[in-house]
């Protein structure tokens, strides 16, 4: 990678990273439903103009149905299951289990797609859900916490947001490849704001939020929700798809540490052995480590 798409990469993990810190502070207030259509609301509001400007409108017209589709299982449910686990643990631990989507993606694909991995791979993905199991068998308490939410129900929802998002990646690659990328991003976008304007007005916030915690919201949706998906698309274009999906390795070290930082959140053994178990896993299953292990081709 160039010097300036690996800084690209590096911004990109810090911004996703503390995406979990602003959820974990606002998610209590604003709730869960009217705290993501907010953040995928003002995602739209910026991505949907840059998408007529590039007159890439059309293939989101003729795409509509798969684009809907993406927007319920890549935005609307994960950005929920991450809010909902958000009022229980911590915005580390909510981070390494997102972690886990690659892991989630090849085994979708393997059952759907027919794409058998291969023996290093098969042993990527057991050593990646033994450190998904060693942190659940930590951290799953039944007893619900301050907001009505146990630890076993966020983590629930943590794992299956990260597998919404690997059955999207497998969905997306089936059914939109050679669509634009701002067509998929801002169409997602749009969907998820249409799937939960209803739900949001009906679960609106009772009590008043903070200034402050109105631009955290406002952070989470323009920096970390529409600039990302700006940033990781050109990470793809320019550094490649596989380059660019390295940044999942990089968004827990970033969450872990915004949350140690400002929300004085426990930095536990168990929490950072899981952590590089799971980050290990996922490198043998999306054959990052293989990939290294290459010789590069003398040209």
């Amino acid at each position: 990678m160039r010097p300036r798409d690996l800084a690209e990469l590096v911004a990109l993990a810090a911004l996703w990273g503390a995406a979990f810190l602003f959820i974990r502070v606002t998610a209590p207030t604003f709730g869960p439903v009217a705290l993501v259509f907010l953040r995928v609301g003002g995602a739209a509001l910026v991505l949907l103009p840059l998408l007529m400007r590039g007159g890439d409108a059309a293939a989101l017209r003729t795409h509509w149905r798969a684009i809907l589709l993406v927007g319920l299982t890549n935005t609307t449910l994960p950005f929920l299951g991450f809010s909902i686990a958000a009022l229980a643990i911590n915005a580390g631990l909510s981070s390494i289990f997102n972690a886990t989507t690659p892991l989630w993606a090849a085994l979708i694909a393997w059952g759907w797609l027919g794409d058998r991995p291969t023996s290093a791979r098969w042993l990527g993905l057991a050593i990646g859900f033994a450190g998904v199991l060693s942190l659940v068998l930590d951290k799953a308490s039944l007893q619900p916490g301050e907001h009505g939410v146990s630890p076993a129900l966020a983590i629930a929802a943590c794992i299956g947001a990260a597998a919404c998002y690997g059955f999207s990646a497998n969905y997306t690659r089936r059914r939109l490849t050679g669509v634009p990328p701002m067509a998929v991003a801002a169409g997602s976008q749009l969907a998820a704001t249409a799937l939960l304007a209803g739900p949001a007005l009906w679960l609106w916030p009772a009590a008043s939020p903070t200034a402050g915690e109105w631009l955290m919201v406002a952070l989470l949706a323009l920096p970390c929700t529409a600039l990302a998906y700006l940033m990781y698309f050109r990470l793809i274009a320019h550094a490649g798809p596989t380059h660019a999906s390295t940044v999942t390795f990089l968004i827990p070290a970033f969450s872990i540490g915004w949350g140690a930082l400002f929300l004085d959140e426990a930095l536990t053994l168990p929490l950072l052995l899981g952590c590089a178990v799971i980050l290990f896993g996922t490198a043998l299953a999306t054959g990052v480590v293989a990939q290294r292990r290459t010789p590069a081709r003398v040209v």
